[in-house]
């Protein structure tokens, strides 16, 4: 069988290759100067965006239909006529997609000095490591104009992004150094109701990073947050001022368009458990109960409150519209959240329904002494398994509490005391290790000791006070020194990692972090749930008239600085006692110190009842005349 000869390609000449390089190099100039297509954000995205594998569960190209509320919120970056665009969502909703679609299409399509702001460095380095430079690297048409991260020409770090044309650079907005530089056009803030309240002594971060963009005539600032506290939030400020649009539902059966809303879910579940059963979602007109299935294969529509506002555009979305989250998993994590108590209702508030969260600012001490006095019958309740103290250091007195707590931060006062005698005495102090020291029977026999006691050293008498603490059989005993600090997002707890000068540890506390934190366990109203607090109605124990009025003398009061909305705690009236108050809070920092594992303390204590209850009784001996002994 014969075979074709196959003819030999003849090798391109110096000349030739020449040529071809001229001729590639003249296309690449050539297309410097063509005008792209103009396309939408979403529309870029559904063509060149690639989802990376570490950084999305559906790796793959981008499809915009897979969650097609986000196809209005892209569009409006590109909108010349939109200036600012503003996004109040809960988590799962896709928000970081939608941010980083935007910044691929600038890249592309509209390249500019870029500025990304999250509320840290260390946040910035993990978004950039994590997402940014995935996206860039399975993207060919971004991989092609940023350039790589191992070359040497210093364009490309973790930091910054630079392409033809423009650069992403990410900071922290607890930086103001790195929000003062150079002006940018596109603007990022993710996050913001995560910033601090000054970057430094700069003042409000989001303010320091627009006015980086006021050179731009087309300008582009995007505000991405999960909301927080109201008349608190950054991100609710800015939504309010916006367009505040709404996404809309179609109701499969009688058509009315109508946003989801937490009261409109029905569901069922066993009383004690998280397990919930998705009876149907409640159209508001008809009141026809139809499944997730129908409901989210419904047309949308977003609706806006301000439509007169265009150049700046508010979407507010919530975990309903999600592709990624069922309605059944919505419903048992709110069951959990009320179980665990009122700060994971609170978080649950934020990240699933994407609202602020309406804190109560203040209890009266009628509301306290009416749901919350009960009769102990002994010392310590059975349920308590961890005693505290707190010690409030006046200038003629110490003022002391001793808590008990139980599983869930349930908690019971034991005792409430004043030592009328001069702080500056010794005997003064002997007389308060006499009552830290003293053992307190518990209802079922159990002898118990307190187990950290706090002291409050911010009044004139810190020296005795570290004098005290210094010994080191009370510090065996877990008594510290504790200073407290005001102010919003102070850690409530912050550990000493060595002895001050004084030679203690002295531990800070952030007060108005503890606060809160009191008043939503003083605002529960079941004693069946987590952070609920007993007090004794026996007279003796020191929680009278007087401590219900100290323990109510505080609440929040919003007041405006630099432009944003603010909470403080001050005195109701002026003059008010607030030892109770303070010493309260000192015991929420002492139980918070120790970190007891309260559910393992709470099955030992079962173990041991069931024990004695079991526990064969022993048989009584006779004499010889017939007399038990």
């Amino acid at each position: 069988m014969s075979q074709k000869k196959t003819k030999k390609q003849k090798k391109p000449n110096k000349r030739e290759i020449q040529y071809r390089r001229t001729l590639k190099l003249f296309k690449r100039l050539m297309g410097a100067f063509l005008v792209p297509a103009y396309m939408t954000v979403s529309q870029w995205a559904d063509k060149f965006r690639i989802l990376s594998p570490e950084a999305s569960a559906e790796r793959g190209r981008w499809y915009t239909d897979r969650a097609p509320y986000q196809r209005e919120i892209m569009d409006a970056v590109s909108d010349p006529h939109v200036e600012i665009v503003v996004i109040m969502s809960s988590a799962q909703v896709g928000k970081t997609e939608i941010i980083l679609n935007t910044i691929g299409w600038l890249i592309d399509r509209e390249p500019c000095p870029i500025l990304y702001v999250l509320p840290s460095k260390e946040m910035a380095e993990n978004y950039s490591k994590e997402r940014l430079t995935p996206m860039i690297r399975d993207c060919p048409t971004l991989r092609e104009k940023v350039s790589d991260l191992k070359a040497r020409d210093g364009g490309n770090t973790i930091y910054q992004k630079r392409f033809p044309g423009g650069y992403v650079s990410l900071v922290g907005a607890n930086s103001p150094a790195q929000l003062r530089g150079r002006p940018v056009r596109a603007l990022f803030l993710d996050e913001v109701d995560g910033y601090p309240q000054s970057s430094g002594k700069e003042g409000d971060p989001v303010e320091l990073a627009r006015k980086r963009t006021k050179n731009f005539w087309n300008r582009k600032i995007i505000l991405v947050s999960t909301p927080t506290n109201e008349d608190e939030s950054k991100i609710e400020k800015e939504y309010r001022a916006s367009s505040m649009e709404e996404l809309e539902v179609q109701c499969p059966n009688c058509g009315e368009w109508q946003p989801y809303v937490w009261a409109n879910l029905k569901f069922s579940h066993v009383s004690g458990t998280n397990t919930a059963e998705i009876l149907g979602y409640e159209c508001r007109k008809c009141a026809c109960l139809d499944s997730e299935v129908r409901w989210k294969h419904q047309p949308i529509r977003w609706k806006a409150l301000h439509p007169e506002i265009t150049k700046v555009r508010g979407f507010h979305l919530n975990e309903f519209c999600s592709p990624w989250g069922s309605w059944k998993e919505i419903a048992e994590s709110f069951l959990e959240a009320k179980h665990k108590g009122p700060d994971s209702l609170k978080a649950w508030t934020n990240t699933t329904l994407g609202e602020t969260f309406k804190q109560k600012r203040e209890l009266s001490a009628d509301e306290i002494i009416k749901n919350r006095r009960i009769a102990y019958n002994c010392q310590v309740p059975e349920e308590v398994l961890v005693l505290t103290a707190a010690v409030d250091v006046q200038d003629n007195r110490l003022e002391y509490e001793i808590d008990g707590w139980g599983l869930d931060f349930r908690s019971w006062g034991i005792k409430y005391g004043i030592i009328l005698s001069d702080p500056g005495l010794p005997k003064t102090w002997k007389e308060l290790d006499d009552i830290l020291i003293a053992a307190y029977k518990r209802a079922d026999g159990q002898q118990m000791r307190i187990m950290t006691t706090c002291i409050d050293s911010g009044g004139h008498f810190t020296q005795q006070v570290y004098a005290y603490c210094k010994d080191p059989r009370r510090e065996a005993r877990r008594i510290w020194a504790i200073k407290g600090f005001g102010g919003e997002g102070v850690p409530f707890v912050r550990r000493p990692k060595t002895r001050n000068k004084a030679g203690i540890y002295l531990f800070d506390i952030g007060v108005d972090t503890g606060k809160d934190t009191l008043l939503s366990r003083l605002s529960v109203n079941f004693e069946k749930n987590p952070g609920y607090c007993f007090f004794p109605i026996e007279a003796d124990r020191g929680f009278d008239d007087d401590y219900f009025r100290g323990l109510c003398s505080e609440h929040r009061v919003p007041y405006t600085e630099r432009g944003q909305t603010r909470t403080r705690w001050e005195k109701i009236t002026s003059g008010a006692r607030n030892e109770p108050w303070d010493l309260r809070n000192y015991n929420s920092a002492a139980i918070e110190i120790l970190n007891p594992k309260l559910d393992v303390l709470e099955q030992h204590r079962l173990n041991q009842n069931k024990k004695q209850a079991t526990a064969p009784k022993p048989r009584k001996r006779k004499g010889s005349a017939g007399i038990e002994l």
